[in-house]
């Protein structure tokens, strides 16, 4: 595809005026497409050579662009390490760590919660279901949880308990509360946030609240502790869409301690040390309840924070919560 990068791109590295051109495009790219396509000698200037990433836009300039495309990705058993807190022949509830993804995606082919799944019940990702809409990189998820937020979440057997969860889902009757850590103590102790959510026009890796045609995304807050410099708060999701949580602490002003995109390596000396230390955002998926998908049964669990996140409270001044 041809290119044009016009004077709001000089001073720009190529590879980042090149991303902004296609997400502005509606042709979202991802860093690692571009660096192959870079890799290969596949950007060049139209009618010339190959360009390498690094180089500087200095004037307006037609580009042609090859991306490709990746490879498939598929989900394989992995002996990875997994708390299971919750199993029968239906479904399993697991205490997700931080830093493990939940499925295959775009630099994550290995190490999911998937992969570990599939070892832990000794299957092929054939026999777990896919929600319509879905990929085959997806066996039983119902929900997901970022990569760096730690906590529950629960994974079905089979269609009927997948089918059954996700309608919970879509009624938005489940029970899920989090707790997270913020810079800067919030002046409420409650507060309800009702936005719109949406693509970040400027940095499609983000969520924003300020989209005319942004989905419905409601939160409910209760602040837990007061610190120094920060807060403990509980989180009760209405909605669950994408870096909600997140981005409703960014606009209040008040982002999750060590969340990088979402500004939580900012603040004082102090606090920017702890969260730099932390290598994760103080997120923590701490209570999830819902009807089992066959049984009916009323179903409820917590996870009390993880370490790193306890010392991160008391750190800052606080009781273990």
């Amino acid at each position: 595809m041809r290119l044009h990068l016009g004077t709001d791109a000089i001073g720009r590295r190529l590879d980042q005026a090149l991303v902004a051109e296609l997400a502005r495009r509606g042709s979202p790219c991802t860093r690692s497409q571009l660096a192959r396509a870079f890799a290969a000698g596949k950007v060049c200037a139209a009618g010339g050579g190959a360009l390498k990433a690094s180089r500087l836009v200095d004037a307006e300039v037609e580009v042609e662009v090859e991306l490709q495309a990746p490879e498939p990705l598929h989900a394989t058993p992995e002996a990875l390490p997994l708390q299971v807190v919750f199993e029968d022949e239906h479904l399993l509830v697991i205490d997700k760590p931080a830093g493990m993804v939940v499925h295959a995606g775009p630099g994550h082919s290995h190490g999911t919660l998937v992969n570990a799944v599939l070892h832990h019940l000794g299957i092929g990702a054939e026999l777990l279901p896919v929600l319509p809409g879905n990929d085959a990189t997806r066996p039983g998820i119902v929900h997901r949880l970022d990569r760096d937020t730690s906590g529950l979440l629960v994974v079905a057997k089979h269609m009927q308990a997948q089918e059954g969860l996700a309608a919970q889902f879509r009624r938005h009757s489940l029970r899920r509360r989090y707790l997270g850590v913020v810079r800067d103590a919030p002046a409420f102790a409650e507060k309800t946030l009702r936005t719109g959510h949406a693509r970040d026009p400027i940095d499609r890796r983000r969520f924003t609240w300020d989209a005319s045609d942004g989905r419905r995304a409601v939160t409910h807050l209760r602040t837990l502790q007061r610190l120094t410099g920060a807060a403990l708060l509980e989180f009760r999701l209405e909605t669950g869409r994408t870096h909600q949580i997140r981005m409703h602490c960014r606009m209040l002003g008040h982002p999750i301690v060590g969340d990088a995109l979402y500004g939580g390596l900012g603040g004082p000396p102090a606090i920017r040390a702890l969260a730099e230390g932390l290598g994760r955002h103080a997120l923590h998926a701490a209570v999830l309840g819902f009807s089992h998908p066959i049984s009916g049964a009323e179903l409820d669990f917590e996870s009390p924070l993880p370490p790193e996140l306890q010392g991160l409270v008391a750190a800052l001044g606080g009781a273990e919560p």
